[in-house]
């Protein structure tokens, strides 16, 4: 470890960590922001999610199991960095076809390491999270520290557009059924494991960018539409906010996960606001509540739909809360075929927990063509 360069983490506020540098040597910039899970490094790193963020893992040590092809959550890293405790010197496992710092140093990714993420979290949960740059070699604190506060603010940022598809294409998940349910998902940072679920489930998927208009999504005569999971402030994305209006108002089922969830409240009236520091992380209990279950989910947002719009609009139910903070994580409509949660039911932290949320999007599509 000693023969890694001298790295520097600097928030907008002037909190400055040192550290050794690992991944790729330079600098980066981004919303500094924690994540409790303790395995699934990979996926955080490579869900689109994630874009625009400097990632750090309150697990001390990273990188044990290495990395491989199939936990790609897109194709590759997204972070804009990474921040470790110890960053681990031996991977060991059946399934790993490489090392991690070495995976990102090859993408791209700038990494700090041997900092104090213990101080960095209870920071970030105080204050919240804030902007922030990572420097390898001889930089000096002063300039990084100004390169934190240059960085661009989360709120108001659209980040659906950099990372969608450049054009409309079919996942191949192998569907087992002959006359498959017909689902176009919208790509706004779409994870792959969303589309394997929809694919287990009996759905032939065709995923369109993020700007799709709500008519060119109904002339492929879907039997559902599907909304992403994505990075960013949903507001400035008034162009999928609108699509999605349209589409309620056609009857068409739709789910909405994550941004997409946060999509579907601002189209059904209600509105967004920024989180302290957010939810990230495999361990977070939610509850559904007409069965009064607790799930244990997976959850990557930074933004939350406001509770105001279910007093308002009586034509939404609140479906789910979360147990840590009481902030909406579930809505559906009472009289139309819409549903979407915040978390993350792909995910496997329960590890089947939420899996029951795909066989609902499953029952609206078969009830919507069995009436037609």
């Amino acid at each position: 470890m000693n023969a890694r360069e001298r790295a520097v983490l600097a928030l907008e506020d002037g909190l400055v960590f040192e550290g050794r540098g690992f991944g790729h040597h330079g600098e980066t910039t981004g919303e500094v922001v924690f994540n409790t899970a303790l395995t699934g490094y990979q996926e955080v790193l490579t869900d689109p999610s994630y874009s625009g963020q400097i990632v750090t893992m309150t697990n001390p040590q990273i990188g044990n199991y290495g990395v491989n092809d199939r936990d790609l959550e897109s194709a590759k890293p997204q972070v804009a960095g990474f921040v470790v405790r110890e960053l681990a010197h031996v991977h060991s496992s059946w399934r790993a076809e490489g090392g991690l710092e070495e995976w990102l140093a090859a993408a791209g990714i700038v990494g700090i390491c041997d900092i104090d993420t213990r101080a960095l979290t209870r920071h970030l949960r105080t204050a919240g999270a804030m902007r922030g740059a990572i420097a390898h070699g001889a930089a000096a604190v002063a300039d990084v520290v100004a390169k934190a506060r240059a960085a661009r603010s989360m709120v108001g940022l659209d980040l659906a557009r950099e990372v969608t598809c450049a054009a409309s294409w079919h996942f191949d998940g192998g569907g087992h059924e002959r006359a498959p349910l017909r689902v176009v998902a919208y790509d706004f940072g779409v994870k792959r494991n969303i589309l394997r679920r929809l694919a287990a489930t009996g759905c032939d998927v065709t995923v369109v960018p993020a700007h799709a208009t709500a008519d060119e999504v109904l002339a492929l005569r879907p039997d559902g539409v599907f909304l992403s999971n994505g990075p960013g402030d949903p507001e400035p994305v008034t162009y999928a906010v609108e699509a999605a209006k349209r589409l309620i108002d056609s009857r068409t089922p739709i789910f909405g996960i994550c941004l997409g969830h946060q999509i579907l409240g601002l189209a059904c009236g209600g509105r967004t606001f920024k989180l302290k520091f957010g939810h990230r992380g495999a361990n977070h209990p939610v509850q559904h509540l007409q069965s009064r279950r607790v799930e244990i989910t997976s959850q990557n947002h930074g933004f939350a739909v406001d509770a105001a719009v279910f007093e308002n609009r009586r034509e939404l139910e609140l479906t789910h809360v979360n147990l840590n903070d009481g902030t909406v994580e579930g809505f559906r409509h009472r009289e139309l075929p819409v549903m979407s949660v915040q978390y993350h039911p792909e995910a496997s932290p329960g590890p089947h927990d939420s899996h029951y949320l795909f066989d609902a999007f499953v029952a609206l599509m078969r009830e919507r063509r069995h009436a037609a």
